[in-house]
């Protein structure tokens, strides 16, 4: 009877220890969580992005004449490979590079300054470039970036650099699309990092706060990076599995050595 009771003991502490392994709080886990029922006046415009150096931009430029706007349509053959969501590689159409200097070489037009404008901005100064130089009738412009891209990392299920080609994302489909925060993903305390005119800003973001929806970080910018800490439940985790294997493995050894003993008797 005694040989059971000492063959049980190594059961019962590996019981023991996954048991203290598992435990974590559930406190701060809820987005929005004192979010009421109510309507928000939100714009549906997403931020004013700035063009910056090393963009790649689309330029598209049509009139009446197709055959006078094809040779504006000439790229300079730049293209881009980028990894999706899904982790699948994706190729870019070839676009205009924004060199270190801030400019882009356009047929004829030559050497015009993109880096600090909007798109709109940058739009316009084509356009009136244009028709000041009488090249086209009515020339019709389209820019877009090629180049959209956030990057997702920390305590998310799936760490990703997330392709938008639709150029409008918001930090929660974001998380989205890497899976979502794990349970010791600090929502309270996400860390954005922007860079905007040559300066790197960092904000910290609670998304467990309802005024998180009116934040002007609610949509991100192209290059952002979204990095999710993790809580101290995560880092007390690790701390105590460290611990306890080593403690839990020499247990095991003496236990193992006294039924040994045991059994020669």
């Amino acid at each position: 009877m005694k040989r059971n009771y000492l063959l049980i003991i190594p059961y019962v502490l590996c019981i023991l220890v996954l048991l203290s392994g598992s435990c974590t709080s559930t406190r701060n886990v809820a987005y929005f969580y004192n979010a009421t029922d109510t309507t928000l006046a939100t714009s549906n415009e997403s931020p004013e992005m700035l063009i910056q150096r090393n963009d790649i931009l689309s330029i598209f430029i049509t009139s009446l004449s197709a055959e006078a706007s094809s040779i504006f349509n000439t790229t300079n053959n730049f293209s881009i490979n980028s990894t999706t969501a899904t982790g699948s590689t994706a190729s870019a159409a070839g676009g205009y590079l924004v060199n270190i200097d801030g400019y882009i070489q356009l047929p004829i037009l030559g050497n015009v300054r993109a880096a600090g404008l909007t798109k709109k901005q940058l739009k316009d100064n084509l356009t009136n470039s244009i028709l000041e130089k009488k090249l086209l009738l009515d020339p019709i412009v389209n820019i877009r970036h090629l180049n959209y891209e956030v990057t997702v990392i920390g305590e998310v299920a799936h760490p990703t650099v997330i392709t938008v080609p639709s150029e409008r994302i918001s930090l929660v489909k974001a998380l989205g699309l890497a899976g979502d925060l794990t349970i010791y993903g600090k929502r309270d305390n996400v860390l954005l990092i922007r860079e905007e005119e040559g300066k790197r800003r960092i904000r910290r973001i609670n998304l467990g706060a309802s005024n998180f929806l009116l934040s002007p970080y609610y949509y991100l910018k192209p290059n952002d990076v979204v990095y999710v800490e993790p809580n101290k439940a995560k880092v007390a985790s690790a701390s105590r599995t460290q611990m306890l294997i080593p403690t839990f493995l020499s247990g095991l050894s003496i236990i193992v050595t006294l039924i040994y003993l045991v059994t020669l008797n």
